[in-house]
């Protein structure tokens, strides 16, 4: 067999891509589907829709590569996370909307929970912080206002999962209803200590536990699917910011790997054993192995990408997405212009439900490459803000920074986020690194690939960036930033 087929189901698209034995990309696939926003602050996504386009992708990419069902070894699945489906058992169909990550509309559940002085308990139990950001909240709204929902979930008729749960079940015909642990981490149900769905937590947000998948390994044999032509195991699933560390080969403790997607993720291994964060990251399951699970240190930046999308299609600055970089580029700096991206409120290390985006800093000078460059500073100020969180939770001092994800072809921000952060920052040859982690977790299962280190050996540099930028002037544009970040906070509540 010659391929592993990646499924890397993201916040704003669908995509398949077929790797060969070299980790090298044969074919890529892509669907964007309709992101729905009924009321500010509010996103969902139609999971059928995502099916659809998903299973599209997959036989796309296979009529690509001229491949057939029997030329492909194993299926992964790698998937935007915390994104909650609740659909009927009996039918597969769902019974509202999949409320996605990003969406805002239990944050007023959350200031509760925290008030309860709960949140000591969640942080112990699951490695998060109370955020409307995880599936728990979600899950207990749709129960609570989707008619007849609570009760049909009582009588076990209703099945909830993340996207991978969804893909995986509608992949295995309704044969398989189960997730990864690394996903199941990101759901605040789940002891990431003692490996289980936690009955003190269902209990608190009105969860029945024959709602939940069954957690397994993230390589390993979840099921079979026939849909494509032939009968090819799913063999791999992880959550798309776990599945980069896994496609970076951050297999050691200390190693750090950020991803520029519609979002920014910063995770750092530490290895065997949780470290419970001082300074608001997340602690997360990175994976589990032959039932070996290893843990990282997660910080989450809700709006990267996205911020560019914003200038593309809110403003109109720019046709497509890449014009950015020139655009940026054609002037020296900012201007002093500070673009906080909180369209969707603040993630790690504020942790900000109410803020909101912020633009500071203009005068009548102020240009649209001022803007954009502004833009692209407020990425890579706010991954300078998580590492800096990171390295004082873990005590270790960042020798360099994998990055990959759309955003990290822009050399203009690559460069920023080197002379911000201080220390060299690494472009890998494939930065589908996400699709990729998925693909070798998979690859393990069935023995594609034999182990770790054969995988470690395929991992090449691109471009490394070096820090070119003097201590005053990261000084002054830190000073800067903090400033823009004290109004962009609390903005929704006054």
């Amino acid at each position: 067999m010659k391929f592993i087929l990646a499924l890397d189901q993201g916040t704003t698209s669908s995509r398949a891509i077929l790797f060969n034995h070299d980790g090298g990309i044969v074919a890529v696939a892509q669907k964007e589907f309709k992101q729905i926003f009924p009321k500010p602050g509010w996103v969902e996504h139609d999971a059928q829709e995502i099916w659809a386009t998903q299973a599209g992708v997959a036989s796309e990419v296979l009529h690509k590569a001229r491949a057939k069902a029997e030329d492909v070894a194993a299926i992964g699945i790698t998937n935007q996370r915390e994104t909650a489906v609740v659909w009927d058992r009996k039918t597969g169909k769902p019974i509202c909307n999949a409320i996605v990550w990003q969406d805002r509309r239990t944050a007023p559940v959350c200031d509760k929970l925290r008030a309860r002085k709960l949140d000591k308990l969640i942080q112990r139990k699951t490695g998060l912080v109370i955020d409307a950001y995880f599936s728990a909240t979600k899950v207990q709204w749709i129960l609570q206002n989707v008619k007849g929902a609570k009760a049909r979930a009582a009588k076990g008729e209703l099945a909830f999962g993340t996207i991978d749960s969804w893909l995986l079940w509608n992949l295995t015909g309704g044969e398989v209803h189960a997730t990864d642990v690394s996903n199941a981490s990101r759901t605040m149900l789940y002891d990431i200590r003692k490996g289980d769905w936690d009955d003190e937590l269902l209990k608190l947000f009105g969860i029945p536990r024959s709602m939940l998948p069954e957690v397994k390994d993230s390589s390993g044999i979840f099921g079979e699917t026939t849909l494509l032509g032939g009968s090819i195991p799913v063999a791999g699933i992880a959550g798309d910011q776990q599945a980069a560390l896994f496609g970076q080969v951050c297999t050691q403790p200390g190693m750090v790997k950020n991803t520029y997607g519609t979002g920014c993720f910063m995770l750092m291994n530490t290895g065997t054993k949780p470290i419970a964060s001082k300074n608001k990251l997340l602690t997360t399951v990175a994976w589990r192995i032959n039932g070996k699970t290893e843990y990282a240190l997660e910080g989450s930046v809700f709006i990267a990408g996205a911020a560019i999308q914003w200038l593309r299609d809110g403003l109109g600055i720019i046709k497509k997405s890449p014009d950015v970089e020139p655009l940026a580029a054609s002037v020296p700096d900012t201007g002093g212009v500070y673009l906080v991206p909180a369209f969707a409120g603040l993630g790690a290390p504020h942790w900000d439900a109410y803020a909101r985006g912020t633009l500071v800093g203009m005068t009548r000078g102020t240009t649209a490459a001022h803007i954009a460059r502004a833009a692209l500073e407020g990425i890579a100020l706010q991954v300078m803000d998580i590492l800096k969180a990171m390295e004082a939770d873990a005590g270790i001092k960042l020798k360099e920074l994998g990055v990959d994800g759309g955003a990290c072809v822009n050399n203009l921000l690559m460069q920023m986020q080197c002379d911000l952060l201080g220390v060299p920052t690494l472009r890998p040859k494939i930065n589908e690194t996400t699709a990729l982690g998925a693909a070798f977790l998979a690859g393990l299962a069935v023995r594609f690939w034999n182990n770790q280190a054969q995988i470690a050996k395929q991992w090449q540099v691109d471009k490394k960036f070096k820090p070119a930028m003097k201590a005053a002037a990261r000084t002054k544009i830190t000073s800067g930033w903090n400033r823009a970040l004290s109004r962009a906070k609390a903005w929704e509540e006054s």
